[in-house]
């Protein structure tokens, strides 16, 4: 019986290794702990400008639209995504360091070009969808697309992004039905949901 649970215990560790070996595993929890709570702060600053200027959120997906509030929009998802890429590569890298993994390599590369793929596509929908004036369908397509990258990029790293990538796309889905709750969702799928996946991947990988 010992030899018995030697042997599961020994293939186990060599499915460990050869996952390690074809999987990036240096992502770090705390980065989609910050990359949350940069989102929540996002969120808190459109809800200010809307409360500065007696808008209300149907006044977003709505297209009567200032060109004004259309650049504050862009120009705080666009602070967003700096800020969380930056933590991103941080904390990855300062993981990595730690664990004396290589942060560049063929795994790191193909776990990119999968995340790059839906990621460039949903931004260019995301632009067309601005173009024809279509602004409530913005947020939906955005979680969408990232809970796409997040799937296919699932493939070549910790297996638990593809849980959140599929509350993501749900997440989304529900924005497009019910699109006066296009913020709420957009804070819960970037803000809460990357708190909460950061926190246990770092409680279950780095502590």
């Amino acid at each position: 019986m010992n030899q018995q649970q030697e042997q599961l215990a020994t293939l186990h560790e060599i499915r460990n290794i050869m996952d390690r070996s074809s999987r990036f595993i240096s992502l770090s929890g705390l980065s989609g702990v910050f990359a949350g709570l940069f989102a929540l702060a996002g969120v808190a600053l459109v809800t200010w400008y809307l409360n500065q200027y007696d808008l209300l959120y149907r006044d977003i997906y709505s297209n009567s639209l200032d060109w004004n509030t259309t650049v504050f929009l862009l120009t705080v998802a666009g602070l967003v995504l700096l800020l969380a890429l930056g933590s991103a590569i941080y904390f990855t890298y300062r993981k990595a360091q730690k664990n004396n993994h290589r942060i560049w390599d063929s795994k790191s590369q193909r776990l990119l070009v999968n995340l790059a793929i839906p990621l460039a596509v949903g931004g260019f929908f995301c632009a067309i969808l601005l173009y024809h004036g279509l602004v409530y369908l913005v947020a939906p397509a955005m979680l969408v697309f990232y809970g796409l990258a997040l799937v296919n990029g699932s493939k070549y790293t910790l297996r638990d992004i593809y849980y959140l990538g599929l509350s993501e796309i749900v997440l989304g889905l529900f924005a497009a039905v019910f699109i006066g709750y296009g913020l709420l969702a957009w804070a819960v799928g970037f803000g809460l949901l990357h708190i909460v996946y950061g926190t246990l991947m770092y409680y279950k990988y780095e502590r």
